[in-house]
């Protein structure tokens, strides 16, 4: 299931760019979920490890993916942390709810991300199930 936490929450890592550049392991990138992140996110294509090709940049190494790519590979590689998803657009929602399917994954939140429906989203907040964007949206309003 998805968890998020909606405004700040002192315990998340909130710069995933930094924190991204200090633990990331270049054997995230050799798994068939960071492969369609990369290309569905940065519509870009992971040739090995070391080496990415974007239509934008060329030739990039993983440290210059979009902050919201490595938020995800984040996410699906450290599941202990919480981290700050208000790095990632709403291209990012349906890899999210992706990865809560097969685990527990919690997020923190300061934005109100668009998730495609049908879905079940724990808030933290206020311990609340929702499973529309209306009731998201409602409830995000008051933290947010």
């Amino acid at each position: 299931m998805l968890h998020i936490y909606f405004g700040d929450m002192p315990e998340a890592i909130f710069n995933t760019e930094v924190y991204f550049k200090n633990v990331y392991d270049e054997k995230w990138l050799m798994d068939d979920f960071a492969k369609a992140v990369v290309k569905g996110v940065d519509k870009s294509e992971i040739l090995d490890k070391f080496l990415i090709r974007s239509p934008v940049l060329g030739l990039i190494p993983p440290l210059m993916l979009s902050g919201g790519t490595k938020t995800l590979l984040l996410i699906k590689n450290c599941p202990k942390q919480v981290f700050n998803a208000s790095n990632c657009g709403d291209n990012c929602a349906k890899y999210i709810l992706r990865m809560a399917k097969e685990r527990d994954v919690t997020i923190n939140l300061h934005h109100l991300m668009r998730f495609k429906e049908p879905f079940s989203i724990h808030v933290i907040n206020d311990d609340t199930v929702v499973e529309t964007m209306m009731q998201l949206l409602m409830v995000a309003a008051q933290y947010v």
